[in-house]
């Protein structure tokens, strides 16, 4: 094997977070020459999401007899034990313990506990590391938070992250200013609950204020992106700079999860259907060019089949285009997992049909933008054409032209000529 291979290895399951911290782990083991190891930064927000990776580490062993093996994560901060028990599983560190460099410095069997997993709910801040990028990405993801204070009933996350803690403004206006000097040309701002940002801070700041200081410090960043949102946290700081900041991207994601009021209740969650009805409406009626997807989840306990069409009519209500859809996995230690539950083949067919009205929604959007001229992030080369994102996060492939280089990270205006498998098709812009 060469060097780069024998280079320590970091597979990331779950949210944009998990990628951000993935690349503070790599740099950490780098730095400590842990060479034919593998780390696997793992998901807890369904219980599929542990079994994956319970079942990547016995494969990546049975592939890798002579490997070490470190697992982390959410999975490994809520669960320890049972990774502990995996006997292809070498060390295991928390969600705090993953991101000091003394964790992989000492490694080392036989010379320390192969648990190392603390109480999460005790850690008072989020630490900024300073990254130069990301292996293999042109879009960067800067943290400003981490943790949750709320209490969702069906929700592991706050016992993997612990209580919400937000980043100081000032470090990450330095980190996002030393990406762009870097060449990034879109950052997305990530977290657990990025709407809860500031109120640990002085000043109480909050996410609208972070985001008018970035765009106006760092000048020179093109695209500033937001991951999920929590809309009934937006504040008129927040609304300013998604309506009138055209270098804050068009695409919010939204965490709704039903669209049933009662459910919505038995969820613990602090809005309503009608509040995010009122803020897409808002939001458009601002800046009508904005997309909206939403996390959905089906079959949560007690919902009938009255309170799930509730969840598909917000789908057309809102006008939702990019649905990240979830059949209920109840989560050992929450509270939903000891209501009455809706059978689990009620649970997949229910999330079929919002995954089939999800597809209605994404193509008639996608086909709606043949004619349009997009601003697109070119992220690879495939034979002769390059494949990136718009402005609205659709997925778009530009035809090639001839003696035309187009380098990845570059942002190229294009015009749209077709809609095929679920990828725009565009023409370069030649007067751009």
């Amino acid at each position: 094997m060469t060097s780069r291979e024998n280079s320590p290895q970091v597979i990331t399951f779950g949210c944009r977070l998990n990628i951000y911290e993935s690349e503070v782990m790599k740099g950490h083991a780098d730095k400590a020459g842990l060479n034919n190891t593998v780390i696997f930064n793992t998901c807890a927000v369904t219980a599929e999401a542990t079994r994956q990776a319970r079942q990547a580490i016995r494969r990546t062993r049975k592939q890798n007899p002579d490997s070490r093996i470190i697992v982390t994560g959410c999975a490994a901060q809520i669960s320890p034990e049972k990774f502990t028990a995996m006997e292809e599983v070498d060390q295991v560190l928390g969600n705090q313990e993953k991101l000091q460099f003394d964790s992989y410095r000492d490694f080392g069997l036989g010379q320390t506990e192969k648990l190392k997993v603390n109480d999460i709910m005790a850690v008072k801040e989020t630490a900024n590391h300073l990254i130069d990028g990301y292996a293999e990405r042109t879009r960067a993801f800067v943290q400003v938070q981490n943790g949750c204070d709320h209490r969702c009933t069906f929700c592991i996350i706050p016992y993997g992250r612990g209580n919400s803690r937000s980043v100081p403004m000032g470090e990450v206006i330095t980190q996002v200013q030393r990406l762009v000097e870097n060449g990034y040309q879109e950052v997305i701002i990530t977290g657990v609950d990025i709407t809860s940002y500031g109120p640990d801070l002085p000043g109480n700041p909050s996410l609208g204020t972070l985001c008018q200081k970035i765009l106006k410090f760092v000048p020179d960043l093109k695209r500033l992106r937001l991951s999920s949102i929590d809309s009934i946290e937006a504040d008129e700081a927040l609304f300013e700079v998604i309506t009138e900041e055209e270098r804050l991207m068009p695409h919010l994601h939204l965490s709704l999860q039903a669209g049933d009021n009662m459910i919505l209740k038995r969820m613990k969650r602090r809005h309503s259907r009608e509040d995010s009805i009122e803020f897409c409406r808002r939001v458009r009626a601002a800046r009508p060019d904005v997309v909206f997807g939403a996390d959905i989840i089906a079959g949560f306990p007690t919902e009938s089949e009255e309170m799930f069409q509730n969840s598909l009519k917000l789908v057309e209500e809102c006008d939702l285009t990019y649905l990240h859809v979830f059949p209920f996995s109840p989560r050992h230690g929450t509270p939903a997992a000891k209501m009455p539950a809706v059978g689990k083949q009620v649970r997949k067919e229910r999330a079929a049909r919002l995954r089939a009205l999800g597809a209605v929604q994404f193509d008639r959007y996608m086909t709606a933008q043949i004619g349009q001229t997009v601003s697109i992030l070119v992220e690879k080369q495939i034979d002769s054409a390059v494949i990136g994102h718009t402005q609205y996060f659709a997925p778009a492939k530009v035809n090639a032209v001839i003696n035309t280089a187009i380098p990845t990270g570059d942002i190229v205006s294009a015009r749209v000529t077709g809609y095929d498998n679920g990828i725009l098709i565009a023409d370069l812009d030649i007067n751009d």
